[in-house]
């Protein structure tokens, strides 16, 4: 790429990067506030995981297909900006909820204004990088997964413990305002499908669309894979929090800055690390893009059991972090198989089905399922033996990731005769 091309690419990369922080700050902060909402509202863990996940992420999920749709024809940067202003509002307005309802209702809102912003930004980054460059930018991109989850934890513990929960909410909710000022000002609309050799940039309908997706055998085991892992991920990292207050002690601040430098610094680690070594590996064998987060998640495994059966808090964080270091990996490199087994018409339609399933299987499913699991158990260990039962579903996606990786290169070679 010549630098000018070069130097904008990596300034929309930086950008995206940077509200999906911002994203991620105001979906991760209602974990770490989730103790002192509970005892606040006098509410159960069922209702905890509703708020966390189940409500946020349908949806989420079902607004995120319309909204990939206008994507994949409009302009995505407009969409991207007030996508950022409403989930930014309603953030803030979570922090006004007297009740069960009204807070539910205000993290609806930011589910649905969240919705706008990872399609269309997944559509402009395999625009503006070619494709052997693509799992390295998506995996940057992602690292705003890992860098939410730093600011959102340890921010909203400290502010939880200074101001409480209410003005936690007004705090990290008000800077999404001006950074979609910023956006309006300096995100740039970048030319559709100019490294790919599919010239047709016409949007098929939605029908049609669906088809071509079904229709590659890889997709299908690498959207099912996902949707599992990220049903454990988001039901564990929902209930992180609540596992080292009530299990091993710790204060909101301290497991709020705990938490929030392993996502930081052992998930970013993750994603950089999985999207560098997959566009190397890649050009050997493009299957490895399949087994980096095959081998991650099946590493992954015996340090999460450690982690919820330990009852020794330096060790559980420990096992967490080391965890946390594999099971991550899927991150960017799953997002970056997508978007090259389909169009760029079909790109940020793509990415909307893949939130779809991650969202409502993962985040819809997991903290939901992982709060009933963890009531009936009792409060006795409860919550523990919760987040060991989740494991199923991680050593479940590794089936999947090996089973898409045998006909991923025959889909690839496919994909261009299949409309």
């Amino acid at each position: 790429m010549p630098d000018a091309e070069l130097k904008t690419a990596r300034t929309t990369l930086g950008l995206l990067l940077v509200i999906y922080v911002v994203n991620h700050i105001d979906r991760q902060v209602m974990y770490i506030l989730a103790e002192d909402v509970k005892a606040d509202l006098l509410i159960s863990d069922a209702q905890l995981g509703w708020l966390m996940g189940g409500a946020f992420a349908i949806f989420y999920t079902f607004a995120g297909l319309p909204i990939a749709r206008l994507a994949d024809r409009g302009n995505r940067t407009r969409i991207i900006t007030i996508s950022l202003l409403l989930w930014s509002a309603m953030t803030v307005a979570s922090g006004t909820a007297r009740g069960f309802m009204s807070l539910l209702a205000a993290r609806v809102g930011v589910g649905v204004g969240e919705a706008g912003c990872t399609p269309p930004a997944h559509s402009m980054i395999s625009d503006v990088f070619p494709p052997e460059k693509r799992a390295s930018a998506l995996s940057t991109y992602s690292l705003g997964v890992p860098l939410g989850t730093l600011f959102g934890l340890a921010a909203g513990g400290y502010l939880a413990q200074e101001l409480g929960w209410r003005s936690a909410f007004f705090v990290v909710g008000v800077p999404g305002v001006f950074l979609a000022l910023i956006a309006k000002l300096y995100l740039r609309e970048p030319e559709r499908g100019r490294f790919d050799t599919d010239t047709d940039l016409q949007q098929d309908p939605l029908a049609k669309t669906f088809s071509f997706i079904v229709g590659l055998r890889a997709m299908r085991h690498v959207l099912i894979a996902t949707a599992l892992q990220t049903l454990f991920l988001a039901g564990a990292g929902a209930f992180h929090a609540s596992f080292l207050r009530r299990v091993h002690g710790l204060s909101g601040s301290e497991a709020g800055l705990t938490l929030g430098l392993v996502a930081g610094f052992a998930g970013g680690f993750s994603v950089l690390a999985a999207g560098w070594i997959a566009d190397r590996l890649g050009t050997r064998d493009v299957r490895w893009h399949f087994w980096i987060p095959a081998i991650g998640a099946l590493v992954s495994l015996p340090f999460s059991f450690i982690a919820y059966s330990t009852g020794n808090t330096s060790l559980a964080v420990a096992m967490i972090a080391v965890a946390t270091v594999f099971n991550h990996a899927y991150s960017g490199l799953t997002h970056t198989i997508m978007q090259g087994l389909v169009k760029p018409r079909m790109r940020a339609t793509m990415s909307a089905v893949a939130l779809f399933t991650m969202n409502l299987v993962g985040f819809g499913v997991g903290p939901v399922l992982l709060g009933v699991l963890s009531d009936a158990y009792g409060a006795e260990g409860g919550l523990s033996a919760a987040l060991r039962m989740l494991l199923i579903f991680l050593a479940w996606s590794i089936l999947h990731y090996v089973l898409g990786a045998r006909s991923y290169i025959r889909d690839l070679n496919a994909k261009t005769s299949m409309l």
